[in-house]
């Protein structure tokens, strides 16, 4: 399944997709685009995406949290194309045997991809529109 989607993410369902009988902790992040940020009102968020190399960066680091959280599977998916606020923009699912590998795992992976995935957002509202810095928080 491809990890980059233009259609709504669905949290619920990908939280389904990860967790195994045998797991009895589940994680979930969802980033949402917000109405703010740095002062500035936003009214829709825009995502772009070098698709081949995202998606390549997107598997790499499904396999190296696997191999770091080997009792652990964690599920990664990104929106592109321009989103309304409220909108789900990022999804981490991660279940595992104890919460305790499972929160990890889904910090672990929020983090992996802000800092390495290459997606950009740029953010629209009534001033126009601003390229976002790619460190910048997701969503």
């Amino acid at each position: 399944m491809p990890h980059l989607s233009r259609e709504p993410l669905d949290p619920g369902a990908l939280l389904e997709a990860a967790r195994r009988d045998g797991d009895g902790g589940l994680a979930l992040f969802v980033g949402v685009v917000r109405d703010n940020n740095d002062g500035r009102r936003v009214t829709e968020m825009e995502y772009e995406a070098y698709e081949p190399m995202a998606e390549a960066e997107m598997e790499r680091i499904e396999a190296e949290l696997a191999g770091r959280f080997p009792v652990v599977r964690v599920l990664l998916r990104h929106r592109i194309g321009r989103l309304r606020i409220g909108e789900v923009a990022v999804v981490v699912a991660a279940s595992a045997p104890h919460r305790d590998e499972a929160f990890a795992a889904c910090r672990a992976g929020i983090e992996e991809i802000k800092a390495r995935v290459p997606v950009w957002k740029r953010e629209r509202g009534p001033d126009g529109s601003v390229w976002v810095d790619p460190g910048a928080p997701l969503g």
